[in-house]
This record gives structure tokens, C-alpha cells and sequence, in this order.
């Protein structure tokens, strides 16, 4: 039975050792975010916006506090069973598309869904649906290189949803693309985030992403706060 998307951080608290001094970036955040909700993470950089998706994730572990997606404390965990558990739940989209060059987009979209361990029957049909939702339906042979940038970004959305996460991350979707392609993109991403009932967690430095936001919030000083007006935010 699949664990309902329920994030929980409490406490939490990460710092990292430069030169001499000691840089506290997350100073005992806390959030709850429900299930299905859409937050828009917002902050300048360097502010620690990667760094609590890292912790989110799982990639990274905290100084202290708790990370609970789920229900399950991913810093109880040990790094093998974190990896496992980021592979069966959480879905990611980068700035950089992070695509993997010597695979096509199918193979691409199909990689995730193998990690997970789906026979091939079910992987080959979500692959299938998820790039023929994203509109490239007729692009299922074609390398990254082949692809512009909105395109490998639509191979990355499919590739996160369709081994039907808990959770799904995005560092700056829209962050490569010029204007237009990055508004196609967001529609795109909400749609089908909301279409499959998926809990979802943008870091951005783009306003045009609150529009989208169920909930807007700021990293400041380590710390989380609702954001009612963007105008005046970053």
C-alpha cells in the first residue's frame, strides 16, 4: 500500500564547515506541507533553497531535527536505505534537465521506473503515457542533443511522474529556458502534477511560479515564512 505524501520537517538544522568558520544555513526549520499541495520555495541564492531539497530527498542528512516524508524519517536512515526509498518516492526535476545523454527520451523516461524494480510491461506503458502527455509522443527515439531545451526539460517532467511518486522536487525548472518556453513548461508541470495527485516542492527564483503555488514561502536567515505578496519577495 502506498505511504500518503505528508511532509514534516521539524527542528531542522544544517551547517557546513568554511575555512575557519562554521556557516549555518537551515537554523531549526519547520514546515508541514499536506498532501497534493503545491509550495513555491522561494529565496535568494545561496540562501539554502538546494540544500533543504537535499535534505528532503535524502541525498544529504541534517546536523539535527527530522525529515519525514510519509511518515518515514529519512535521518533514521542509513545512505543505502535512503537511496531506496528516494527511488520508490520522490520524482525530481532539474534545472539542467540532468537528462542522460547516450539514452533516447523513452530510455530515459524508462531508466527511474527499472530503479524502481516495475516489471516491463507496467514500465513500458507509463514511459509510453507520461511522454505522450508531455506532447512528445513523436519523440520517443530521439537523443537529448536532438531535442531543445523545452524538450529535454518535457522528457525530465515525464521522467519524474511517471514512476508515480510520493513526492516531486523541482531546483529551478524553468531556470535554462527563455520566457515562453518556461511559461509552456509550467503549464505543463502543473497540469499533470495535479492530474496525478502528486505533493510537489519548487525552489525558484521565479516569481511567474507563485501564480501556480498553493502556498508561497521565503528561506530567510535559515528559516521558513509565509510569503502573502511575491511582489515584494527576492
Amino acid at each position: 500500500m502506498k505511504v500518503k505524501a505528508h511532509i514534516q520537517l521539524k527542528k531542522l538544522t544544517k551547517s557546513y564547515q568554511e575555512g575557519s568558520k562554521n556557516r549555518l544555513v537551515l537554523d531549526e526549520l519547520e514546515i508541514s506541507i499536506r498532501e497534493g499541495e503545491m509550495i513555491v520555495l522561494l529565496g535568494r541564492s545561496g540562501s539554502g533553497k538546494s540544500t533543504l531539497l537535499n535534505l528532503i530527498s535524502g541525498i544529504d542528512k541534517p546536523d539535527s531535527g527530522e525529515v519525514l516524508v510519509g511518515g518515514t524519517d529519512l535521518t533514521k536512515m542509513d545512505e543505502k536505505n535512503r537511496t531506496l526509498f528516494r527511488r520508490k518516492n520522490i520524482g525530481f526535476v532539474f534545472q539542467s534537465f540532468n537528462l542522460i545523454s547516450t539514452l533516447t527520451a523513452h530510455e530515459n523516461v524508462l531508466l527511474p521506473l527499472k530503479l524502481k524494480g516495475d516489471t516491463d510491461k507496467e514500465t513500458l506503458g507509463k514511459a509510453d503515457q507520461f511522454l505522450e502527455e508531455v506532447g512528445l509522443g513523436d519523440r520517443f527515439d530521439s537523443y537529448p542533443d536532438l531535442l531543445s531545451g523545452g524538450e529535454q526539460q518535457r522528457v525530465a517532467i515525464a521522467r519524474a511522474l511517471a514512476s508515480e511518486p510520493m513526492l516531486v522536487l523541482a531546483d529551478e525548472p524553468t531556470g535554462n529556458l527563455d520566457y515562453e518556453t518556461g511559461r509552456s513548461i509550467l503549464e505543463i508541470l502543473n497540469e499533470l502534477v495535479r492530474k496525478n495527485g502528486r505533493t510537489m516542492i519548487i525552489a525558484t527564483h521565479d516569481r511567474e511560479i507563485c501564480k501556480i503555488a498553493d502556498r508561497v514561502v521565503e528561506l530567510q536567515g535559515g528559516k521558513l515564512q509565509e510569503v502573502e505578496d511575491t511582489t515584494e519577495v527576492i
